[in-house]
């Protein structure tokens, strides 16, 4: 028996595999550490920085197509289509989690974030502000305000 077990010590400690005494020892001992290095390490650096710039993955974007799409869809957001801006930073989310990852697309994807942000405070503040007050808040100017009347205005109700 005790041979045994100095012959399993012994083979374990060539491959490199913890004996079952240093477990027991130690058995914090993370196992997978020793028998693949490449995928130990790999892991561990995955968390750090995506490798992908794109929701995608390997089938999305390289990394300099992303810097040009990231680009114009930054671009045209300003061109009154804000909800590009919402698609900037749905496509390049890894970029936008990431703070340390892909250097040249970051820049446009938080621009789009804030641009996004910003827009959506003043749609919301404007819908609630014609909600809420309605005719209590702008008084007699209520009615040229609205849109519901424009048919009666230009007298289009009459020609059905």
């Amino acid at each position: 028996m005790m041979e045994r077990s100095r012959e399993i010590m012994e083979r374990s400690s060539e491959e490199g595999i913890p004996s079952e005494a240093a477990v027991l020892i130690n058995p914090r001992h993370d196992q997978n550490a020793n028998l693949n290095p490449i995928i130990a390490s790999s892991s561990s650096s995955s968390s750090l920085r995506p490798e992908w710039p794109t929701i995608d993955g390997p089938l999305g974007l390289s990394e300099q197509d992303s810097v040009g799409y990231a680009r114009k869809f930054f671009g045209f957001g300003f061109l009154l289509l804000p909800l590009l801006w919402a698609v900037n930073c749905y496509y390049f989310w890894p970029v936008l989690r990431h703070s340390t990852s892909f250097p040249r697309i970051r820049p446009y994807v938080v621009g789009s974030a804030i641009g996004f942000t910003v827009f959506s405070a003043m749609l919301a503040s404007w819908a609630v502000t014609f909600t809420v007050g309605g005719e209590r808040l702008f008084g007699h100017a209520w009615d040229e305000l609205v849109m519901y009347n424009v048919a009666d205005r230009y007298g289009l109700t009459g020609i059905f």
